[in-house]
């Protein structure tokens, strides 16, 4: 989603206060789909009224089925994937059983190592791309993380250390559809969204070879935008502690977060949780937490430049 959806807010976790299920019992089964579906939501930084009301769905029938207490048919499945963007099989966890040749890759890469992973991955993506590489991507700084890291702040200071432009990708987004992200997400969707996100990307990368982005916080939650950014951009995540973040977005004068409910903190720890383990695969992490803006921006200066020394042209 757009950064303002970055530090929406949940409802209490089974709805209306009502307390939640012991362990026992919970059906094994519907508590591992549960759990996927508040996974699911949290790296697309959704809420779950906004998963509700796309799914067309209560929100108390959304947060049973999140806990593993409702026993949810196949339409009501069907629904909630349709709002999260995903096919009903990913929902459900298994997307790698619709050919031979996905059983059989899925059955090298079981039980592999996140590194193991991940080199299988660039070596998949090479050799789909004909083995070409893209020789500018170190000379293209992309920043990822959620609103409130420092990307807008510390951005445009590595932009003018390095003597590249500063673009973000957001206002991109807009010049594209005309309008602004919350109108974009209000009157077409999150999928038209999506869309002009990966487009405003893809001609970033076509046009400029140098450059610094800062990229909206859900930018991880569409693998497909996210695998073009790590192809052709060095990415940097900029993390900081969840109350950092949400103080700065406060200091900006921007009081949504916490006026739309008290569990805002709790929503933020969910998304952030959730979206770590993609804004993991950066080349390079910098915590800003309890850093002034000159040291988080030493920081940032001295890992990117060693980052391009290791990737000469």
């Amino acid at each position: 989603m757009n950064e303002q959806e970055d530090t929406a807010t949940l409802r209490p976790a089974h709805g209306e206060g009502a307390p939640g299920p012991t362990e026992e019992a919970r059906n094994p089964l519907l508590a591992a789909l549960g759990e996927r579906v508040r996974n699911l939501r949290a790296q697309r930084g959704l809420t779950r009224k906004a998963v509700a009301v796309a799914a067309d769905v209560s929100e108390r029938h959304l947060a049973n089925l999140e806990y593993g207490t409702g026993n949810a048919s196949i339409l009501v499945l069907q629904q909630v994937a349709g709002a999260l963007h995903c096919s009903l099989a990913e929902l459900v966890g298994d997307f790698t059983t619709r050919s031979p040749e996905w059983l059989l890759i899925r059955e090298l890469l079981e039980h592999r190592s996140e590194p193991e992973l991940r080199r299988a991955r660039l070596a998949l993506h090479e050799l789909l791309n004909s083995g070409a590489s893209d020789t500018a991507r170190h000379r293209r700084i992309a920043l990822v993380g959620l609103r409130g890291a420092g990307k807008s702040t510390l951005g445009p200071l590595l932009a003018r250390d390095l003597d590249v432009p500063f673009i973000e990708l957001s206002r991109e987004i807009e010049t594209l559809a005309g309008c602004s992200v919350r109108e974009i997400h209000d009157l077409y969707g999150t999928t038209a969204y999506r869309r002009y996100e990966r487009r405003a990307l893809e001609e970033i990368v076509q046009i400029h070879s140098e450059v610094v982005i800062a990229t909206p916080g859900g930018i991880v939650s569409d693998p497909a935008t996210f695998n073009e950014l790590l192809a052709h951009c060095t990415t940097v995540w900029l993390r900081a502690a969840p109350e950092e973040h949400m103080g700065r977005v406060l200091a900006q004068g921007d009081m949504r977060p916490m006026a739309a409910s008290k569990e805002a903190m709790d929503d933020l720890r969910r998304i952030l949780e959730g979206r770590a383990a993609f804004y993991s695969k950066a080349d390079l992490t910098i915590d800003t937490s309890g850093q002034a803006v000159d040291d988080s921006l030493r920081q940032l200066r001295t890992g990117v430049r060693r980052l391009m020394v290791d990737r000469p042209d």
